[in-house]
């Protein structure tokens, strides 16, 4: 191939050696996809029991409460009045 440039030869030559298979390496294999797998679902699990308990939970506040903290905010001692 004499058309080829420089630097076309040159990104060839250092993307062979990703295409081969190494029969030592350690891959993760069935089993890490198994353990992967169980943790998402496991997670999954979990935030739509959290989602469930958050819908139980009230966040309105009694009406005496509310009273209390509005008189308490205007009869502080130190708030001068015009």
């Amino acid at each position: 191939m004499p058309d080829m440039s420089a630097s076309v030869s040159l990104a060839m030559t250092h993307l062979v050696p990703l295409a081969e298979v190494d029969e030592n390496k350690v891959t993760p294999g069935v089993l890490g996809f198994l353990v992967f797998a169980v943790m998402a679902l496991a997670v999954w699990g979990l935030m739509k029991s959290m989602n469930k308990h958050m819908g139980k939970v009230d966040f309105k506040e009694p009406a005496a409460s509310r009273e209390e903290a509005a008189q308490k905010t205007t009869d502080t001692p130190g708030a001068q009045r015009s």
